[in-house]
């Protein structure tokens, strides 16, 4: 009887474990707003205690607040707040990683020149060629002087405002 008693609890490592994820959780949920947190239908009680965690810097006192949040935090009910911190998560990763492609494509076009230029105009035939050649020629005229990102910069602002 001891035995099957033994199996149903969970061992202290895995509590620990689960603990440990659901500080997280509060602390990434500090992250949020009032109304994002009241929107996903978070108890009133915790908003009020997550909201004394965001007003205080990081330190002891704060990590001692987040773990008094996992008191009032209810597992079952908080699946909506990781859905959408998992959806915010991956549509930040996305958002950089389309902000690094167009960075490469800048790169691409200040170092390869024309025929670089040539690929992109195939590739999107829309494209404004001669406005594309002017920024990407300054933009290589400005590395090879060494002067300071100015012309790069307007290039890759093309770039982002013609291809996002």
């Amino acid at each position: 009887m001891n035995e099957e008693k033994g199996a149903e609890r969970p061992s202290k490592s895995a509590r620990k474990r689960e603990i440990e994820a659901m500080q997280a959780l509060a602390d990434q949920m500090a992250a949020l707003n009032d109304d994002e947190l009241a929107r996903l239908g978070v108890d009133e009680v915790l908003r009020r205690v997550i909201a004394q965690v965001r007003a205080m810097k990081p330190s002891g006192a704060r990590n001692r607040q987040i773990k008094h949040c996992v008191r009032y935090m209810d597992v079952q009910s908080l699946g909506e707040v990781r859905a959408y911190l998992e959806d915010r998560h991956s549509q930040q990763v996305s958002a950089n990683q389309a902000f690094h492609r167009l960075e490469q494509l800048r790169d691409r076009l200040v170092q390869s020149g024309d025929e670089a230029l040539a690929e992109l105009i195939d590739d999107d035939p829309t494209l404004d060629r001669q406005r594309l050649r002017q920024l990407a020629r300054n933009a290589q005229r400005e590395v090879q002087q060494g002067l300071p990102a100015g012309a790069g910069k307007k290039l890759f602002q093309f770039l982002r405002k013609h291809l996002s």
